[in-house]
């Protein structure tokens, strides 16, 4: 459980960060005991499971969202728990190789990582990054016996990997079904705990900090002090001072 001085911490040190650095730094500041290495090649999946626990921790089970319906432009209001995503479990983290034939290649290869997706995010096109990504992930290709180089690894092959990690590591790609009541237009749209997530920290952030500015300028208190306050004190000087 990480304290309201430690959450504005890791909020500050994030903002000038990539989504995946982002990833990372709140996963290292709820896994205090585990190098930053280490969870940086933990497989999409897994470091998703964890983020999602700090969520818990953080902000309870219930998550609110808005989505914009595809069809009909309505805005709807999601309410979901963190416990429907606990059903798509993430692969063991000793799965560090796996296989695939397909159209006569014999493959090897690993599943993505924040690692992975840093080292990739210098490309500008999502499809080149996407392919970055793959080509890390390439353990060995073979065909009749001898090495093929990812290059000239046929599209269709390379989508058949693909779609075997989205298969073995599902929490790293969650799909919310939504119905529309305006227009009953039925849809997927994807989740992203990582942005959701950082979402509700910079939210918390700027309003902890607003909190900050009025208790400070009203009674003089400095900012440690008014953000160790219990947020049931805290919100009681709020209300004083508006009232």
């Amino acid at each position: 459980m990480l304290s309201a001085a430690e959450l504005l911490e890791v909020w500050e040190r994030g903002l000038p960060l990539m989504p995946v650095q982002r990833a990372c730094a709140l996963l290292a500041s709820g896994c205090t005991d585990t190098p930053e290495e280490v969870l940086g090649a933990l497989n999409i999946g897994r470091r998703d499971a964890e983020l999602l626990k700090l969520r818990e921790s953080l902000f309870g089970l219930e998550m609110m969202g808005v989505v914009n319906c595809p069809r009909c432009c309505e805005s709807l209001e999601l309410t979901f728990l963190t416990t429907e995503m606990h059903s798509v479990q993430p692969p063991e983290e000793q799965l560090e190789t796996l296989s695939l034939s397909a159209e006569g290649y014999e493959i090897e290869f690993r599943l993505p990582t924040s690692q992975d997706a840093i080292q990739a995010a210098g490309e500008k096109d999502p499809l080149a990054a996407s392919y970055a990504i793959l080509r890390r992930c390439l353990v060995s290709i073979k065909r009749g016996g001898q090495a093929v180089p990812p290059e000239d690894l046929p599209f269709e092959v390379a989508d058949a990997v693909v779609h075997r990690m989205e298969e073995i590591d599902a929490l790293a790609d969650v799909r919310l079904s939504i119905a529309c009541p305006n227009c009953a237009h039925q849809w997927q749209s994807t989740f992203d705990i990582v942005s959701f997530l950082w979402g509700e920290i910079d939210a918390w952030a700027r309003r902890m900090l607003s909190d900050v500015h009025v208790l400070a300028s009203a009674y003089g208190w400095n900012e440690r002090d008014i953000v160790t306050l219990s947020p049931v004190r805290r919100q009681f000087y709020l209300q004083a001072v508006g009232g």
